[in-house]
C-alpha cells in the first residue's frame, strides 16, 4: 500500500465531514444516496450539455483536451515509465466473456481478429454514437435506424471523430487502495463522499479536460474468484447514480473504469454509464485492466500521469477496441 495510506484507512466519519463540504447542489441527491427513475428523467433536463459547443457539435466533453491542456499534460511525465491499461485480448468464453475476440493464424505470417467489443469483457471506448435515449443520441441526433444500418454506419457522433487520439491528464481513482482492500466486492456502490476522500488524501484537484479512471478491482477479483456474472443483468461494484450531478460540475473529458461505469443491481439501471454518453456527451472507456496502474502510482505515491490513446479509425463506428496508455 502507498505511504499515502499507512496511517490507516479513511474512516467513516472523515467521509462524511469531507462530504459535507464537498459543494454539491443543496437538494439534488439525498442524504441516503437514493436516486429515483424520476429524478434521473428530470437531471436529462436540468444538467445535460446538449448545445454547450454549438448544435452540430459531436465530440462533447472532448472539446475540454485544448492545445493547452495538451501541453499540461505533457509536462507529466518525469520519467518516461508507460504502463498499459487494457487488459489482453481475450479469446475464452466465458460468464463474463459471452462474445470472446476471435483470433485465427492464416498462415505463420499472417492472423485475423474480430470482436464485439461492447459489453463487458473488452476494453474499448464508447463514441457517443452508442447509447441513445428513445432514438436520440447525445446533443439530438436522431438518426433513422434503417439508414444506418444501410449506411453501415452514423452519420454523427461516431468514433472516427477521434481519429487524431487523445492525449490529456489522467488521474486514478484507488477506491479499493483507500480502504486496504484488493477489490470491492460486486454491488457495492462508489459515492461522491469516496471519491472526494481519495482526492484529499492522495492531493489531487480534478481540472477541466481531465481523463478520470475508476479502480473497484473487477479484474483482481477475477483473477482470485475467476468469472463472474456483471454488467446490468449481474453485480458490479462502481458508480452510484448520485454521483452524476458531481459529475456534470467537474467537466472532464473522459470517464473510464475497470467496471461499465455503474453499480449494479440499481433501481436506475445503467445509470452513470448511459447519462455520460448521452447526456453530458462524455466517451468512456470500459473495461479497463487497472491493477498495474494501481501498482506502478502506489509505488511512485503519484496518481496523476499522460494518458495516451488512439482508437481504430471506423467511419460511422460506435466505438473502439483501445490500448490507453498511463506515462509517468
Amino acid at each position: 500500500m502507498s505511504r499515502m495510506f499507512q496511517a490507516g484507512i479513511v474512516s467513516v466519519g472523515m467521509i462524511a465531514a469531507f462530504a459535507a463540504g464537498a459543494g454539491l447542489p443543496q437538494g439534488t441527491v439525498p442524504s441516503n444516496h437514493k436516486v429515483t427513475k424520476e429524478q434521473f428523467e428530470q437531471w436529462k433536463t436540468d444538467l445535460n450539455n446538449w448545445g454547450r459547443w454549438g448544435k452540430n457539435d459531436e465530440i462533447g466533453t472532448m472539446n475540454l483536451i485544448t492545445p493547452t491542456k495538451r501541453k499540461q499534460a505533457a509536462a507529466l511525465v518525469k520519467e518516461g515509465f508507460s504502463v498499459s491499461l487494457a487488459s489482453d485480448a481475450d479469446t475464452e468464453k466465458a460468464v463474463d466473456n459471452p462474445q470472446p475476440y476471435e483470433h485465427e493464424m492464416l498462415a505463420i505470417g499472417n492472423d485475423r481478429i474480430g470482436v464485439a467489443f461492447h459489453g463487458i469483457a473488452h476494453t474499448h471506448l464508447d463514441s457517443l454514437a452508442h447509447i441513445n435515449y428513445n432514438g436520440i443520441f447525445y446533443n439530438g441526433y436522431k438518426p433513422d435506424p434503417e439508414q444506418v444500418k444501410k449506411a453501415n454506419g452514423h452519420a454523427k457522433n461516431s468514433i472516427h471523430n477521434l481519429k487524431n487520439g487523445i492525449f490529456t491528464r489522467g488521474i486514478l481513482i484507488d477506491i479499493p487502495g483507500m480502504r486496504g482492500l484488493k477489490y470491492l466486492e460486486p454491488g457495492t456502490p462508489i459515492y461522491v463522499e469516496d471519491i472526494e476522500a481519495w482526492l484529499k488524501k492522495a492531493g489531487l484537484k480534478i481540472l477541466p479536460g481531465d481523463a478520470l479512471f475508476v479502480r473497484a478491482g473487477v479484474w483482481a477479483r477475477r483473477k482470485e474468484v475467476g468469472p463472474y456474472e456483471r454488467g446490468r443483468t449481474g453485480k458490479d461494484a462502481g458508480l452510484d447514480p448520485s454521483v452524476i450531478p458531481w459529475l456534470k460540475k467537474q467537466d472532464i473529458a473522459i470517464l473510464a473504469a475497470d467496471h461499465p461505469q455503474y453499480v449494479s443491481p440499481s433501481e436506475v439501471t445503467g445509470a452513470v454509464h448511459d447519462f455520460a454518453l448521452v447526456s453530458l456527451g462524455i466517451h468512456l472507456i470500459d473495461n479497463c485492466d487497472l491493477e498495474a496502474l494501481s501498482e506502478a502510482a502506489a509505488a511512485r505515491n503519484r496518481w496523476e500521469f499522460l494518458l495516451t490513446a488512439a482508437p481504430i479509425p471506423i467511419v460511422g463506428g460506435t466505438g473502439s477496441p483501445l490500448n490507453p496508455i498511463a506515462t509517468f
